[in-house]
C-alpha cells in the first residue's frame, strides 16, 4: 500500500526541526570545547561589570539540583534526556506543522541532547556563562541551558496564543 501524500511534507518538516536541534547541539558543544581548552576548572575571566566567562562543572540539573548526590544522578539525567528526546521527536512528527510549537520543541531537544552529551563524555555538564550584580551571582549556565529556557518560554507563549484563540 502506498504512503499518503502528507508523509513526505511531514518527513521534510521533521528533518527541518531536527536540523535546528542539531545546530543547537553543535553550537553548545563547540562553545564547551572552547571553554575546556581555554580554562581550568574554577577559572573566571571578567568580561563586563555584570558578566564573566567561567569554567564550572555541574553534576546535577538546573541550579545544581542533586549535584551533591553520590553519582547516580548522572545516569538518571542521561535516562531522562533520552526519554525526553524520544517524546519530543514523537511530538515533532505529529505537530511539525505548528511552527512556534515545533521551534520550541527543537530548542529544548537540542539543549537536552547537548547536556546529555556532556554527561556521557565528562560525567558533568560544562557551564561557562555567569551573570552577576554587586555580590549576587546567577548560577552559571551554557548554550544548551539557554536553548532549553528559550524553548520553554516559546512553549508557554504558544499555549497562551492557543488559549486566546479559543
Amino acid at each position: 500500500m502506498a504512503k499518503s501524500s502528507s508523509a513526505a511534507p511531514s518527513s521534510a518538516r521533521l528533518i527541518q526541526w531536527l536540523g535546528l536541534a542539531l545546530l543547537i547541539i553543535i553550537a553548545d558543544q563547540f562553545t564547551k570545547v572552547l571553554i575546556l581548552n581555554s580554562f581550568q576548572y574554577g577559572d573566571s575571566r571578567y568580561v563586563t561589570s555584570f558578566f564573566n566567562l567561567v569554567r564550572a562543572h555541574n553534576t546535577g540539573a538546573a541550579f545544581s539540583f542533586l549535584a551533591g548526590a553520590s553519582g547516580w544522578q548522572r545516569w538518571f539525567f542521561v535516562g531522562l534526556g533520552v526519554a525526553a528526546t524520544v517524546f519530543i521527536i514523537w511530538l515533532l512528527r505529529r505537530h511539525g506543522h505548528q511552527t512556534l510549537f515545533a521551534t520550541a520543541l527543537s530548542l529544548i531537544l537540542g539543549g537536552a541532547v547537548g547536556n546529555v552529551v556532556d554527561r556521557l563524555l565528562h560525567g558533568y555538564v560544562v557551564d561557562f556563562l555567569q551573570f552577576h550584580w554587586n555580590q549576587w551571582y546567577y548560577p552559571s549556565f551554557n548554550v544548551a541551558d539557554s536553548a532549553i529556557t528559550v524553548g520553554a518560554v516559546l512553549l508557554v507563549w504558544d499555549e497562551l496564543r492557543r488559549v486566546k484563540r479559543n
